[in-house]
């Protein structure tokens, strides 16, 4: 089947399938080229992407998990962060989700060390999360 007739298959846009592809998540076609080729392979491994997905799985997760490797060495789950910015060259990460009296110690903490260090952007304002 074509990329097109793959694409409706399994309900993806070509531009992911070719971005999973590139990622490694699954194979090229079986010819390359103008005419290329995709195999119920590809519809069956797409599927399963896709399903992965729908589980709340990152695409590093599924692709540890199509590598075959444990779940067990998945790692910490991923965390918030807030961003501090003291002056235009530092900048302080702080884990998100700490109590309301530990952030205002913090903040407190970090607009005292922006008048230490001098002039700049003292802010102690949030930028965003990560």
């Amino acid at each position: 089947m074509t990329l097109a007739e793959l694409g409706e298959a399994v309900e993806l846009p070509a531009r992911t399938i070719r971005f999973y592809i590139s990622r490694g998540l699954v194979e090229g076609p079986v010819k390359s080229g103008r005419g290329a080729e995709y195999t119920k392979e590809h519809v069956t491994r797409l599927e399963r992407i896709k399903k992965l997905q729908a589980q709340g799985r990152t695409l590093s997760q599924i692709t540890r998990i199509l590598s075959g490797v444990s779940e067990e060495s998945d790692g910490p789950p991923p965390t918030a962060w807030w961003q501090h910015a003291i002056a235009d060259d530092v900048v302080v990460w702080v884990k998100a989700g700490a109590s309301p009296w530990r952030l205002k110690e913090v903040r407190a903490a970090l607009d005292a060390f922006a008048r230490q260090i001098g002039p700049g952007e003292a802010s102690g304002k949030e930028e965003g999360e990560a």
